[in-house]
């Protein structure tokens, strides 16, 4: 029979990646989704098939990691052989504006998912494996590189909230005897980030100049260095560390870093365009605690999970500029025939 992962967050950047890379391994998909107003499905759209269909392996639960009974409901009815908890409030300026919300849904959500499982597998008699989705910005002021071995020092409250859940995590498997890993992954970005990240943001506004759609990009910090990596080669590493004997955490990284000043400038010469015309800093957009400078070590997720990257920082930053320039070509065209979109966020957004 096929294996059976659930996954939180099933609609976001790794959700989306994720579900891919399972389903191309035979896995049955179940996603927690979250209750909306509008459709937020559109990441794994491409993957969705109606489930009165024969060969559908993909099916959505509604949930939300603030509910623990609806936590336990799904977990009842799926039955799943591994759990990815990739669900969160990941903006990391956003979560200076909603700490309380970032903490109940970062941190405590993990510990409602964590106890979950603890039960189901006991009830159920299985030993369900559980990834759990760290960040480099647990780290924030302590001096790179980073690794498993360097001591936390969270600079906002989504780093704080995601400190709290790594410990949860190690707690429960330590306590339980729960196969859980804790995946530290750095910056990792995509075509499908979305549009207020900073990597995002510049790209989509760099084709949107390049189209003549804006003509400038409000940015913050242009000095913090960060360690970019692909999405895609990401969410192999999380699988990877649930087929091991073993659980254990891992910093997952690229061992290089740059800074958005180097980002900015190598996406925008993809265009041909000089960015210092285009680029102003905007006070708003600084954090009231800054993290200068990650940069993740690798060597342990190299050599016990046998993990590498396979995008480098210039065909990622290629590979999303590419798509943006389509998207801002779409938009031309729409415009040019009469369609006025509403005004977008992403150009202004921190």
């Amino acid at each position: 029979m096929a294996k059976r992962a659930l996954i939180t967050g099933i609609t976001g950047q790794d959700g989306a990646y994720l579900t891919e890379l399972l389903l191309a391994k035979g896995y049955e998909v179940h996603g927690v989704l979250r209750r909306a107003s509008l459709f937020n499905t559109d990441r794994i759209d491409h993957l969705y098939h109606d489930p009165h269909l024969s060969g559908a392996n993909i099916s959505l639960h509604f949930g939300d990691l603030s509910d623990g009974t609806a936590l336990r409901r799904v977990l009842e009815k799926v039955d799943p052989d591994e759990v990815y908890n990739l669900g969160a409030q990941s903006h990391v300026k956003v979560s200076f504006d909603v700490p309380e919300y970032t903490a109940d849904v970062v941190a405590l959500g993990t510990l409602r998912l964590l106890d979950a499982v603890r039960d189901h597998a006991a009830h159920r008699g299985k030993k369900l494996r559980y990834y759990q989705a760290g960040s480099s910005e647990m780290f924030g002021a302590a001096p790179p590189p980073q690794s498993e071995r360097t001591p936390f020092y969270p600079r906002s409250p989504y780093a704080v909230s995601k400190v709290a859940a790594h410990w949860y995590a190690v707690n429960y498997r330590e306590a339980y005897g729960l196969f859980v890993c804790n995946g530290i992954l750095f910056n990792h970005e995509s075509p499908r980030r979305g549009e207020t990240f900073v990597t995002r943001k510049v790209t989509r506004a760099a084709g949107r100049i390049k189209e003549g759609l804006q003509d400038k990009l409000f940015l913050g910090n242009l000095d913090a260095k960060r360690d970019w990596g692909f999405a895609g080669d990401y969410v192999v590493a999380m699988w990877t560390m649930l087929q091991v004997e073993k659980p254990d955490d891992y910093v997952i990284a690229t061992g290089q870093s740059y800074s958005v000043r180097e980002f900015v400038e190598a996406a925008f010469a993809e265009l041909g365009l000089d960015w210092k015309k285009h680029v102003e800093i905007d006070p708003r957009y600084m954090r009231p605690t800054e993290v200068d400078a990650l940069q993740g070590d690798p060597t342990k997720a190299r050599k016990a999970l046998n993990w590498t990257p396979k995008v480098g920082f210039k065909e990622l930053v290629r590979m999303m500029v590419e798509r943006d320039l389509d998207l801002a070509r779409q938009e031309r065209t729409l415009k040019a025939a009469g369609y006025h979109a509403p005004a977008r966020g992403a150009a202004s957004a921190g």
